[in-house]
């Protein structure tokens, strides 16, 4: 049977504009179970924490609030609270909507136009 921790990271995944699980700054986001570890979701009474990484032109408050919702039935009466933090942005979801741009790498500059 898998761990509440492995069923959110499988909800949080299928959201829309989701790319993947983050594990923080320092890999402290994980939940660590026997033998493996789920990354980016850590179960607490007082919070579930959840990392996550979007595609670009996702909404990113739209994002946080679809995750929310997918995982709110999954921790009724085992958590109180659910923090999404989006911790990176990758390029754009495969057939999805947005465009890809480059950013020149001084932000003093222009790209030049055809």
């Amino acid at each position: 049977m898998p761990d509440i921790s492995e069923v959110i990271a499988t909800a949080v995944l299928a959201v829309p504009g989701v790319a993947d699980l983050h594990s923080g700054s320092f890999g402290q986001v994980a939940s660590y179970l026997p033998g493996r570890s789920v990354t980016g979701v850590r179960v607490r009474p007082d919070v579930t924490d959840i990392h996550v990484v979007l595609f670009w032109g996702v909404p990113v408050l739209e994002a946080a609030e679809r995750v929310r919702t997918a995982v709110v039935p999954l921790i009724e009466g085992v958590s109180a609270r659910i923090d999404v933090t989006v911790e990176d942005v990758i390029g754009r979801e495969p057939g999805g909507p947005g465009t890809s741009i480059a950013l020149p790498a001084d932000p003093g500059t222009r790209p030049a136009t055809p």
